[in-house]
C-alpha cells in the first residue's frame, strides 16, 4: 500500500514538474511521469519479489495515472468553461481502479479486519484466515492432501507427544522461538529435527524455512525474522527419520 500510494503521488508530482519544461510533448510528459516511479519500484523490489499480482497492480496504476493526467489536460486545453463529462468519468473510473486495487492488495497481504472477517466469513471462535496470496490447486492433489492431513492427525494421537511452543505470539518482526517436546510420560524427546516454515495464507510454497537447533534435552529454538508485514502462517514440523511426526500451524501478524 505504501509503494502504491507513494508511487501514485510521485506520478502526479512528476507530471506537474514536467509542465515547467518547455518543448516537452504532453504524451512524453505523461509517459515519463508513469515510467519513472515504476522503474524506482522495480529497483525497490530487487531481492524481495512481492508476487506477480502485486507488481501488475503497480504497473497498471502508475501507467493509467499518467494516461488519465494526459487525457484530462488535453480536454482542459481544448475546452472552454466547465469541464466536459468525459474527463470527469475517466477520472472517476481511475480513482475507482486505485481504490479496488489498493483494497485487493491490502486484503491479500493483511487479510480482512478480524471483526469484518468473522462477520462475513463466519467463525465458531477459531481464527479466520482471509488473506490470499495465490492460486490454490484442486482435484486429485487436493484430495490426497486431505487424506494426508487425516493420517497425520492419527499418527500424532498415537505418538502422544506433548509440545509447548513459545515466542510465536506478539507482533514483533523478530521473535525468539522455543519448542519443548515431551513424550507421553513427560520425558524429553531428543534426536528429532525441528523446523518452522513460514508462508502466506493460500500460498503453495513456503517463503522461509527456519531449522530449530537443539538447545537442550527436548528443547529446540531459533530466531524467526518475518520478511514482510501482513499475515503469515507459521507451520511447526517435528521430524524423525525425515517423516513428519508432529505439525502445528499458527497465524502471525507483522506490523
Amino acid at each position: 500500500m505504501t509503494s502504491l500510494l507513494g508511487g501514485l503521488a510521485a506520478v502526479f508530482a512528476l507530471y506537474a514538474i514536467g509542465g515547467a519544461i518547455r518543448g516537452l510533448p504532453p504524451i512524453l510528459r505523461a509517459l515519463l511521469a508513469g515510467l519513472i516511479p515504476l522503474l524506482a519500484y522495480f529497483a525497490l523490489i530487487v531481492g524481495r519479489w512481492p508476487g506477480l499480482d502485486v507488481v501488475a497492480m503497480h504497473i497498471s496504476v502508475f501507467l493509467a495515472a499518467g494516461l488519465v493526467l494526459f487525457a484530462v489536460s488535453q480536454f482542459r486545453r481544448h475546452s472552454v468553461g466547465r469541464m466536459h463529462w468525459a474527463p470527469k468519468l475517466l477520472t472517476a473510473f481511475f480513482l475507482g481502479l486505485v481504490v479496488v486495487n489498493g483494497s485487493l492488495l491490502y486484503i491479500a497481504t493483511k487479510g480482512l479486519p478480524d471483526p469484518l472477517a468473522r462477520w462475513w466469513l463466519g467463525s465458531d471462535g477459531t481464527a479466520v484466515y482471509s488473506g490470499f496470496s495465490g492460486v490454490v490447486t484442486h482435484g486429485q492433489a487436493a484430495a490426497k492432501a486431505v487424506s494426508s492431513e487425516l493420517s497425520q492427525a492419527q499418527r500424532e494421537s498415537e505418538l502422544g507427544w506433548q509440545v509447548e511452543v513459545a515466542g510465536l505470539d506478539g507482533n514483533a518482526p523478530a521473535r525468539a522461538i522455543q519448542v519443548r517436546v515431551r513424550d507421553r510420560t513427560g520425558l524429553p524427546v531428543d534426536r528429532i529435527e525441528a523446523e518452522l516454515r513460514l508462508q502466506r495464507p493460500g500460498a503453495l510454497q513456503a517463503t522461509l524455512v527456519l531449522p530449530l537447533a537443539a538447545l537442550g534435552a527436548g528443547t529446540y529454538g531459533g530466531v524467526l525474522h518475518l520478511p514482510a508485514s501482513g499475515r503469515w502462517l507459521a507451520e511447526l514440523r517435528l521430524l524423525r527419520d525425515r517423516d513428519v511426526h508432529y505439525q502445528l500451524i499458527q497465524e502471525l501478524v507483522a506490523p
